[in-house]
């Protein structure tokens, strides 16, 4: 029998989820079923000082009762680094200062504690920077606030997609087509809105037909689900109303795979989930608060929670010797 793990989870307020397709939820339902206590906590509950960093922390029970899902304990503070041998970043982006001095403080104790995703991988992989890595796999792409070469790359491409280089969940994804119409307009407004640099890509018809969401554990495929977009729609995303179908995995996305696998498991990114439009074109590799396990098992009858619980207990078991 595994070893009790005491767990502590660093994610948006319990409250605010959507129990039936919540990955974080999902992964906290089968913690607890395998005996792990749990403790949540928001990232701007860290703190520092004299080499310890701690959280003000709940110990919670979570339930797939909705309206009722969760109980708190009384707060405790929570030393991370000799109390808890798990933790959870599981807030959602966006990829913040906030977010990355959250990545800072863990990365102090994840010699003692496993930080799941490893919080200096995380914040070296930003999503939509990253995954520049392997732009032999990704559509033609330009990064840049200029607007002369967002115009140069739409004479080129003809129709385009413009979105935020640290967005998520589908947030601020716009399609500019042959005419240009409103490109200057909408190059303005980002770059008053970002003090970074934009995402612009050449547009893929084949978004109509799905953006696949694949969830890979340890650098292993675990599952994956076909997301469509909504009618009038060019995003996919679950969040904003795309709808999830069952789908199987083409030769090049197992190729894309493969050639990722070996370097997420080297860089302890434990969960991960990769983006491709079209079965060929990878788009985005989300190393932060991965979704789409709840929707993948539903589909598939498998139980990728399981899996990235085995994953965990192996590497704190072979830290332990």
């Amino acid at each position: 029998m595994t070893q009790s793990l005491t767990v502590a989870v660093q994610m948006d307020p319990l409250e605010s989820i959507n129990i039936a397709g919540d990955s974080s939820f999902a992964l906290m339902l089968s913690a607890q079923a395998r005996g792990h206590r749990l403790f949540h906590y928001a990232a701007e509950d860290l703190s520092y000082s004299a080499g310890r960093v701690w959280a003000r922390a709940h110990p919670v029970t979570v339930q797939r009762v909705v309206g009722d899902h969760f109980s708190f304990g009384g707060p405790v503070d929570l030393d991370l680094g000799e109390d808890a041998d798990v933790v959870l970043m599981r807030q959602d982006p966006p990829f913040d200062l906030g977010y990355i001095t959250a990545t800072h403080l863990l990365e102090r104790i994840s010699d003692r504690t496993l930080v799941v995703n490893d919080p200096a991988s995380v914040r070296n992989a930003p999503e939509k920077i990253w995954v520049l890595d392997y732009a032999q796999y990704m559509p033609p792409t330009l990064v840049t606030r200029s607007l002369d070469e967002a115009r140069k790359f739409l004479a080129v491409h003809g129709e385009i997609v413009v979105k935020p280089l640290h967005g998520n969940g589908g947030k601020a994804i716009f399609k500019v087509g042959r005419d240009g119409a409103n490109l200057s307009s909408l190059i303005e407004v980002f770059n008053t809105a970002y003090r970074e640099p934009h995402m612009i890509q050449a547009f893929l018809p084949g978004v109509a037909k799905g953006d696949k969401r694949i969830v890979l554990v340890d650098g292993e495929i675990a599952g994956a689900i076909n997301r469509i977009p909504g009618e009038g729609e060019i995003r996919s995303n679950l969040a904003v109303g795309g709808s999830a179908v069952k789908t199987e995995l083409t030769e090049r996305e197992r190729e894309i795979c493969a050639v990722l696998g070996l370097e997420l498991k080297r860089r302890g990114l434990i969960f991960v989930g990769i983006d491709v439009i079209g079965g060929e074109w990878l788009t985005e590799i989300n190393v932060t608060s991965p979704t789409g396990i709840v929707a993948i098992d539903r589909f598939n009858g498998t139980d990728t929670g399981a899996m990235i619980w085995d994953a965990i207990e192996a590497r704190v078991a072979a830290r332990r010797g």
